[in-house]
């Protein structure tokens, strides 16, 4: 199964870093949609060190922050210039962060934890170390697992205790193990399904066979049954529930609301070259965040990346999701919860676009349980010294500062508390050792 997944991976990189997708530039604002509103230049933004960066992105809703900042004149307002780059896959991404914008690659951009962590220690970059910074998180929540209809009957949902049967018998059943994908090993959707699977019983490495496949690659594969179940980033679950391919069987807002999705991250020599521009794409950011979280603006929001420039996806797929407009289970119960949908800024946990270094750590000690990285990442105490040198809150909070963000949105601690699963288990940043006791599966 190792080597599969190896060879699938490597497969997409070798594509996926030949291929880079241009986006738009940092158009003036209102320049393409007749409802931007323009954007007053801050004082700031003619004191840059640089006025351009370029940051790659993958068309799921965690990028939309990304482009609104860039539709919306947020990141021009700073004096920047961004470019966005599509990439073809998570690989490309990688890759092309190596390359660096000179090279003919990407500055930085969107990524799924521990990605910027591991690219920074050469651990998935076959040795080559590219120092990153974790900027800030772009979005929480919107991501989702589908189940084929094939499996209609079972109705799998976000607690699978009563179902472990319907694994345990499927190679007696079908020939061959259980079948779930995700677009990129040991990281945010990979994390996603594989606590899905073990809080309720099912060992994700033992019990089924576990696939790596682009997202793009979704609908087609849970078509002809190349796999049962897939995590990744709505809109695709939103359109396999749409395209009646399959059904919803969990949101991750169900296994651990209002938790860390994607994150901006940059390449550390471009940071550390340019502090003011990096401190300046943060307040860009953080003004897009704000804009995207209204849910009057939703609507707009699903104009804005619907385009071929973007995401190339119709208003109506994008636009429910945007909203918290979902069809849960085989018998797709209508659920309208914004707050199970994408949350850009504020949540009942706080300000969601902190990076903090204790959700970050949560993706570590995720990859130390599954032993994701043998000999390279090996106890607790080098994850918080990872996180340490690549998550920048001081960036953030500069950024929120001058800003002038009211003092109770600007976080204070690197922490954002324990957190609490819907299995009961408790994640304690202060004690990761006890959270890691606790689960019954793991390596």
């Amino acid at each position: 199964m190792t080597n599969r997944r190896r060879f699938i991976t490597l497969l997409g990189g070798a594509f996926g870093s030949s291929v880079l997708l241009s986006g738009c530039f940092g158009n003036p604002p209102g320049a393409t949609d007749s409802s931007a509103t323009p954007q007053a230049a801050s004082p700031a933004a003619g004191n840059l060190e640089t006025t351009t960066i370029k940051l790659g992105y993958i068309p799921i809703l965690e990028a939309a922050p990304l482009v609104v900042g860039v539709e919306k004149g947020f990141f021009a307002k700073h004096g920047l210039k961004v470019e966005l780059a599509k990439q073809a896959s998570w690989p490309a991404a990688r890759d092309n962060v190596v390359l660096g914008s000179s090279g003919g690659g990407i500055d930085g951009g969107q990524w799924q934890l521990p990605m910027p962590h591991m690219i920074t220690e050469g651990v998935i970059t076959d040795g080559k170390k590219v120092p990153m910074y974790v900027l800030a998180q772009l979005i929480s929540q919107a991501n989702g697992i589908a189940v084929s209809n094939s499996l209609k009957n079972d109705n799998l949902g976000v607690d699978l205790s009563s179902k472990v049967d319907v694994f345990k018998r499927f190679p007696q059943k079908e020939g061959r193990k259980f079948r779930a994908a995700h677009t990129y090993p040991n990281a945010n959707q990979d994390m996603w399904i594989r606590y899905w699977l073990a809080a309720g019983g099912i060992d994700p490495d033992k019990d089924i066979e576990l696939l790596t496949v682009p997202s793009t690659e979704t609908l087609q594969g849970m078509r002809n049954g190349t796999m049962e179940a897939f995590s990744t980033g709505d809109p695709w679950p939103f359109r396999i529930v749409r395209d009646d391919i399959g059904y919803t069987a969990a949101l991750t807002a169900q296994i651990w609301p209002d938790h860390p999705e994607e994150f901006l991250a940059v390449r550390a020599d471009w940071v550390d070259k340019n502090p003011k521009a990096a401190v300046a794409l943060v307040k860009g950011l953080i003004e897009a965040q704000q804009w995207a979280d209204k849910q009057e603006n939703r609507g707009e929001v699903a104009k804005l990346i619907s385009s071929r420039a973007y995401f190339n996806t119709p208003v109506d797929v994008l636009e429910p999701a945007l909203k918290g407009q979902y069809l849960l289970g085989a018998d797709k119960k209508p659920e309208n919860d914004p707050k199970k949908g994408p949350i850009y800024w504020m949540s009942d946990r706080g300000v969601i676009s902190y990076p903090y270094k204790s959700l970050s750590l949560w993706f570590l000690v995720e990859s130390l349980r599954w032993n994701m990285h043998p000999g390279k990442l090996t106890s607790i105490n080098q994850a918080r010294a990872i996180v340490n040198k690549v998550n920048r809150e001081d960036i953030w909070r500069q950024a929120a500062t001058e800003l002038g963000l009211p003092a109770k949105d600007i976080p204070t601690t690197s922490s954002r508390g324990k957190e609490t699963f819907f299995d009961g288990i408790i994640y304690d940043p202060e004690n990761p050792q006890a959270y890691l006791n606790s689960l019954k599966i793991k390596r």
